[in-house]
């Protein structure tokens, strides 16, 4: 049956179809030993499809859903040119090879989902389908009531405007209060920004739940699968 390469790849299991557009646009994709291209459509039963040299077989591998508590100072990478720590080192003893969905920066800790599920990856990944992440937010001092609310509301940073966030005191101290931060959309660095628009220094920021899918007491640098009931929440349709 022809499809889409990039459907093709994932739909075996190997990646997002949104990765397997950027290997495919890197030349990493060859189709019947030719390298691959944007757009491209295969015969699923004639073709042969080989990523890095290795076959993508189309039969789906078993789906494999996993979280990690990605400690401070991992990159949120399967590879990295520069040398620096990357969360595979953290998944490596997973039986089947999995890939992140979506990021945490090198300063940031938490929740941070894995999976072979190319379909999950890619749904995960579109507007419609956002889940809510909630985020523990360590700053210095404590934080004024105006400070709270223009956190809260939309606030233009870069080139784009932000959706109103849900903001609440978890702790407050002299010298620092922790914050709770929900995040309806997923821009990157985002809270980073948000707080210095506010003149807020992060000492610590921490993922806490993606959706209905929570942290626990899972420690840092550990991983566990996912329950059927947590797989089952993330495909529920949440959408804007």
């Amino acid at each position: 049956m022809e499809k889409r390469l990039q459907k093709f790849i994932s739909e075996a299991g190997v990646m997002s179809r949104r990765a397997a557009e950027e290997e495919i646009k890197k030349g990493r994709i060859k189709v019947n030993g030719v390298t691959a291209v944007l757009g491209q459509k295969i015969d699923d039963e004639a073709d042969v499809v080989e990523y890095l040299g290795k076959r993508i077989n189309g039969v789906r591998k078993k789906n494999i859903y996993i979280m990690l508590n990605k400690p401070v100072g991992f990159v949120t990478t399967m590879s990295d040119e520069q040398g620096r720590p990357c969360v595979a080192e953290l998944v490596a003893d997973v039986p089947t090879r999995v890939y992140p969905i979506g990021r945490l920066d090198m300063e940031s800790e938490g929740l941070l989902l894995f999976t072979n599920d190319g379909e999950l990856a890619n749904r995960l990944m579109h507007p419609r389908y956002h889940k809510p992440k909630v985020y523990h937010v360590k700053v210095r001092g404590k934080v004024e009531q105006e400070k709270l609310t223009a956190l809260s509301r939309p606030m233009k940073i870069d080139d784009y405007v932000t959706k109103p966030a849900g903001v609440s005191v978890v702790t407050m101290k002299e010298d620092f209060t922790v914050l709770a931060i929900e995040l309806f959309e997923g821009r990157n660095r985002q809270i980073r920004k948000m707080c210095e628009k506010v003149e807020l220094r992060i000492m610590t920021l921490r993922r806490i739940s993606i959706g209905s899918v929570k942290l626990g007491d899972l420690r840092p640098g550990r991983w566990r699968h996912l329950t059927k009931s947590e797989v089952d929440s993330l495909y529920a349709q949440e959408g804007n």
